[in-house]
């Protein structure tokens, strides 16, 4: 945390100084809102259904796993039940003890199979998550620095990048520079049909909100 604020301020310092010198004076800055171009960027709603889908197939999986773990609770009791019947002879109860103590065995089986399933499930999906968020990353940096070239830009900020303290880094601009709805549309230029359709009378200012990169993928 220490190392990490301390480059943030370097930076920032860096930043700075480099504003204030005489030769930036002249220099063309813009921006984008990250935030924006990501959450409404066509690839990241589709990066986020297959997620989705990812997470569905777990969580049938997983209900296999329950499944089988509610079953043999229900047989262990009942074979735990049996044990006491006085009914049937000594030899019988001691049969039955063994076979209650192998179910239970079975029982904690299938308690290291959901816990492994798990482990391997969220690691699975954190991998995927991360592969597809730094693909659809570059690919949006790729258009915004063509955009910044294109438009003889020097340097450009994110509006949506907030400091370690949680407060923006860039505290005020005007928009007249800003390239988010240029670099949206460059983006979403092979966007299939549906996603045109469904985002036609929809405004993109806020942003989509799918939580692609910020909520963990739960797996139960």
């Amino acid at each position: 945390m220490m190392k990490t604020f301390l480059l943030k301020s370097v930076v920032f310092s860096l930043a700075c100084l480099v504003l204030a010198s005489p030769a930036m004076a002249q220099a063309k800055f813009g921006t984008v809102n990250l935030r924006k171009v990501f959450d409404n960027y066509y690839k990241t709603k589709q990066a986020d259904t297959q997620l989705k889908e990812r997470a569905a197939d777990f969580d049938k999986q997983r209900k296999e796993f329950i499944d089988s773990y509610q079953k043999a609770n229900e047989e262990y009791k009942k074979l735990l039940d049996s044990t006491s019947d006085q009914a049937v002879s000594a030899e019988e109860r001691d049969r039955r003890k063994n076979s209650a103590e192998a179910k239970l065995r079975d029982i904690k089986e299938i308690e290291g199979q959901i816990n492994q399933f798990d482990r391997s499930a969220r690691t699975t999906l954190d991998e995927q998550k991360r592969r597809m968020r730094e693909q659809i990353l570059r690919q949006i940096q790729e258009v915004v620095t063509e955009k910044a070239k294109a438009a003889g830009m020097t340097m450009v900020w994110d509006t949506a990048s907030e400091s370690i303290n949680n407060t923006p880094i860039l505290m005020y601009t005007n928009g007249e520079n800003d390239i988010s709805d240029a670099v949206l549309k460059k983006l979403n230029e092979g966007a299939p049909a549906d996603f045109v359709k469904s985002n036609a009378d929809t405004s993109i200012t806020g942003g989509a909100a799918t939580g692609f990169d910020t909520a963990p993928v739960k797996t139960k």
